[in-house]
């Protein structure tokens, strides 16, 4: 007896002829009984045929979906799993959402991502504006820094501003060395400068009476 096997195995080619005639035999029988018992020598021959979907999680689920595939969505048997059917298995794939750091932005990584959220959480106020500015001088170092090249403060905010959807918006100020985050960074240092400038004056007089005692 032939069958006509060209639709199936276009769809499952890695079982063969053999396994497409084994199951048309099985669709023959006359008892469920028989079909299920058939059905399942099937399902181990085909586990012995593809020994690599063993690797994959509910591999015997698979191959009774593969069986009935073969089958043409016409096979009464009992089995374990449902049988997908037709619309089922013709539902197209949800399609896959793409992380934002893409083309423009994968040199940011995904640190500044998780910044980024956690400053759309924060409530408006000197914290949640502090962090966004610690998020641009951080993009605008890591831009530098994969670049090769300086990058203007308005190309930041604009990248600041869609990895945010709109959220963010640093555009109020002029330049990120006008941020308090800047100021407050060079305060420091200028007052730790002075610092050292009049610790080491001292130095320099106990320097110079120490000269004047040795002659």
């Amino acid at each position: 007896m032939e069958y006509n096997t060209q639709k199936t195995q276009l769809h499952l080619p890695e079982y063969g002829r053999i396994i497409q005639q084994l199951v048309e035999r099985c669709k023959e029988l006359s008892t469920k009984e028989e079909r299920s018992e058939m059905a399942m020598a099937i399902i181990d021959f085909m586990g012995q045929r593809n020994p690599q979907l063993r690797d994959e999680e509910n591999y015997k689920h698979k191959l009774w979906d593969h069986l009935f595939i073969l089958a043409n969505h016409d096979l009464d048997v009992d089995s374990p799993y449902p049988f997908p059917t037709k619309e089922q298995l013709a539902e197209k794939p949800k399609k896959m959402v793409y992380p934002k750091l893409q083309g423009d932005f994968k040199f940011y990584g995904k640190s500044i991502l998780q910044l980024i959220e956690k400053a759309i959480e924060l409530e408006t106020g000197d914290e949640k504006e502090a962090l966004i500015e610690v998020i641009a001088n951080n993009m605008k170092k890591s831009y530098n820094v994969y670049n090769k090249e300086h990058v203007t403060d308005d190309v930041i905010f604009r990248h600041l501003k869609e990895l945010s959807e709109n959220r963010l918006d640093l555009t109020g100020i002029e330049t990120l060395e006008k941020s308090k985050i800047y100021y407050t960074g060079n305060n420091r240092n200028n007052k730790g400068g002075n610092n050292n400038n009049n610790k080491n004056q001292p130095n320099k007089r106990r320097h110079s009476n120490n000269h004047k005692n040795r002659k």
